[in-house]
């Protein structure tokens, strides 16, 4: 079984959103074990403070190291050693499919959430194994990144998605994004349904679905129609 422990100062932010949907049962089975850590439960003061000002002055405050580096031992302690200690910051490698099915494959995973101007860079030196970020784009906090990840991560896991392979046929799996997807009623507001996908044929069917994937991308993601050109000629 796949575990992954998030450390942040909001854990019931982290509950809330896992005990949903396709990661809630996946909890539920026990195909992988998601636990929020509270990181004030690692400090060793009465006032459980987890932050404090920079040196060398400037805005905002920093969250310590002491709790953070006790959060991964004790977990480590109580789990074992994890694959990936992984912070979420805008400064780290953009978070992408194969990154994600990377992560999906590890039997540990300690994910920190960073909080106000960051974490003690001693943390990011010592620690952490993976720095990831969501986008280019700062929010509030890592929890929003973090849950980002662990979704994209967990959906990967064997037995986590009843049908996988509409897991296999996602956008990016491919290098390509996803083809248009279809449902009754066949014509909605005078908007019919191709008629090759009525038609039966899995061949055609099929065949029209690649095109669209390819045009699609070509459309919207050029950028990765280069990717793959460059990885496939390297």
């Amino acid at each position: 079984m796949t575990t992954i422990d998030v450390v942040t100062i909001f854990p019931a932010m982290i509950d809330a959103v896992l005990s949903e949907g396709v990661v809630g049962r996946a909890r539920s089975k026990g195909v992988v074990d998601v636990k929020a850590r509270d990181l004030r439960d690692y400090t060793s003061d009465k006032h459980r403070v987890v932050d404090d000002m920079p040196f060398g002055g400037g805005p905002g405050m920093v969250l310590k190291p002491e709790p953070v580096f006790r959060a991964v031992e004790e977990i480590a302690a109580e789990r074992g050693v994890a694959d990936a200690v992984v912070l979420m910051t805008p400064q780290g490698r953009p978070l992408s499919h194969a990154e994600a099915l990377r992560f999906s494959r590890m039997s540990r995973i300690v994910v920190l959430c960073g909080r106000y101007e960051g974490v003690d860079e001693r943390v990011a030196e010592t620690l952490v194994t993976d720095e990831i970020s969501i986008g280019d784009y700062v929010v509030t906090g890592g929890e929003l990144p973090a849950l980002v990840l662990v979704d994209a991560v967990v959906r990967l896991i064997p037995g986590v998605v009843g049908d996988e392979s509409s897991v296999e046929q996602d956008s990016f799996v491919s290098g390509l994004l996803d083809h248009p997807h279809y449902t009754r009623p066949a014509v909605f507001r005078g908007m019919a349904v191709p008629d090759v996908l009525l038609s039966g044929h899995h061949g055609a069917i099929e065949k029209w679905r690649a095109g669209q994937r390819l045009a699609r991308t070509t459309a919207r993601r050029p950028d990765l129609l280069k990717k793959s050109v460059k990885e496939h000629s390297s």
